[in-house]
């Protein structure tokens, strides 16, 4: 049952991880404003962050890169939860669209539980739980 809703899970957030990855190539300067001014060199990250998310995305439904793959993903979302941070405290726009507190709030909490997703896939597609 563990096997099917790790395969279950892992293609609902794989997938669309790889179809946002993909866009950060097909229109970089949508999210180059939410590049935090510190680091700099906007088109550079977005394009990093997208080559992160495709191949982790794709490592993600590989069962045997599954492990390496959702603890990745959970640091990824750590890491890029700073765009999302600078987006909310700098009241940028994305797409031509600002969002309010509340936005960002639940934005948070789909970050954190998505990040909580992830190391739970890490955790249980390790060997040592011989699910594989």
């Amino acid at each position: 049952m563990i096997k099917v809703l790790l395969t279950i899970l892992s293609l609902i957030l794989g997938l669309p991880l790889i179809w946002i990855g993909i866009l950060h190539f097909q229109d970089p300067a949508w999210f180059e404003p939410i590049v935090p001014d510190l680091i700099g060199y906007p088109t550079f990250w977005v394009y990093a962050s997208g080559v992160f998310e495709i191949v982790l995305g794709i490592g993600l439904i590989i069962p045997k890169t599954r492990e390496i793959s959702g603890y990745g993903i959970a640091l990824m979302l750590v890491v890029l939860y700073a765009a999302n941070f600078n987006m909310w405290v700098n009241d940028i726009a994305i797409g031509g669209s600002k969002f309010g507190t509340n936005w960002h709030i639940f934005r948070a909490t789909v970050q954190i539980l998505l990040i909580s997703v992830c190391i739970w896939i890490g955790r249980k597609s390790s060997k040592k739980y011989n699910l594989g």
